[in-house]
């Protein structure tokens, strides 16, 4: 198992080192001077040339590109992501203190997500072509195709203004966190419980569920002990990257409920021309997403041992 996820970590390795190249690059190419948008900020009034010169000096933006980004990437791989333009802090202490809100919206909204979607899909493959079926399929497909953010107005609408059940946005505690947990949740449950239904089926036709029931035991025992994990594998690679969508920033949901969350800042740099803030976003989302697709292929190799067997 050990050398199965060094083996991953391993490949996992040049991909990110090309997402920081590509990321990089792609922030010098775009129009700006960095250190003219901080003094614009910091100072407010005329730019004099001898102090962009003195600036630029400080912040290496004379040195050739090759020099820039060996410089960049060397401060990135300790965990210094450079320092904001707008909130004059350092990007990683602002992406960090941002991620626990996005993180526990994604944790939430997974599991809300996992709690409808799993019996749904479980309930459809054991009643396979009735009107049980098609209904709760019916319920999966329009769940899944609802837009987050109407789902998200009508949520607040109904259940913030009409009952006064939960705070419409914003604010602390878990009330904040319930309507935009099944927001985010809800539309990715009918993903889960299509995938469900279709691996049950064709899980629950194979022969050693048959002779798991010739054998007597129970019902309950087969469905989730035989059936449930082996019908698992395609399913966990759709929760992985559904939960890793979601932590890449939700920004649509916490856009809509006005959370303070990693999406939300991204934006909000993209529209203050944050450039350092941008670019070390994108690569702190782009870990955490490979992050969870390691955590994937080790769920696999858990899963289904013979996986691991293939590296």
């Amino acid at each position: 198992m050990g050398r199965y996820i060094l083996s991953r970590v391993l490949q996992l390795l040049p991909v990110l080192w090309l997402i920081t190249l590509i990321v990089f690059m792609i922030m010098h190419v775009l129009p700006g001077d960095p250190a003219e948008l901080m003094l614009a900020g910091a100072e407010g009034g005329a730019i004099t040339p001898e102090r962009l010169r003195e600036l630029h000096q400080e912040m290496g933006l004379d040195d050739p590109l090759v020099v820039q980004y060996l410089r960049f990437l060397g401060h990135a791989m300790i965990g210094d992501l450079g320092q904001s333009i707008r909130f004059r802090m350092p990007v990683t202490e602002l992406i960090l203190d941002r991620f626990a809100s996005t993180l526990e919206l994604a944790v939430f909204g997974l599991l809300v997500a996992l709690l409808i979607g799993v019996p749904l899909g479980m309930l459809a493959a054991l009643r396979q072509n009735t009107a049980i079926d098609t209904a709760a399929m019916g319920i999966a497909y329009v769940s899944a195709s609802m837009p987050i953010y109407w789902l998200g107005l009508v949520s607040i609408l109904i259940f913030s203004f009409i009952l006064g059940w939960f705070p419409p946005a914003g604010g602390d505690g878990w009330q904040t966190l319930v309507l935009p947990a099944v927001t985010l949740g809800l539309v990715s449950s009918g993903l889960v419980a299509r995938l469900i239904r279709s691996s049950m089926v064709e899980v629950l036709a194979e022969d050693y569920i048959r002779t798991s029931r010739a054998k007597g035991l129970p019902e309950r025992l087969v469905l989730w002990r035989h059936g449930l994990k082996n019908a698992l594998i395609p399913v966990v690679t759709m929760v992985g990257l559904q939960f890793g969508g979601m932590l890449a920033g939700a920004v649509v949901t916490e856009t809509v409920f006005s959370r303070p969350g990693v999406g939300r800042l991204v934006v909000s740099a993209i529209l203050a021309k944050d450039y350092p803030l941008v670019q070390g976003c994108i690569i702190f989302l782009a870990t955490v997403y490979l992050t969870v697709n390691l955590a994937v292929d080790v769920a696999y190799a858990w899963l289904d041992p013979r996986i691991r067997y293939t590296v």
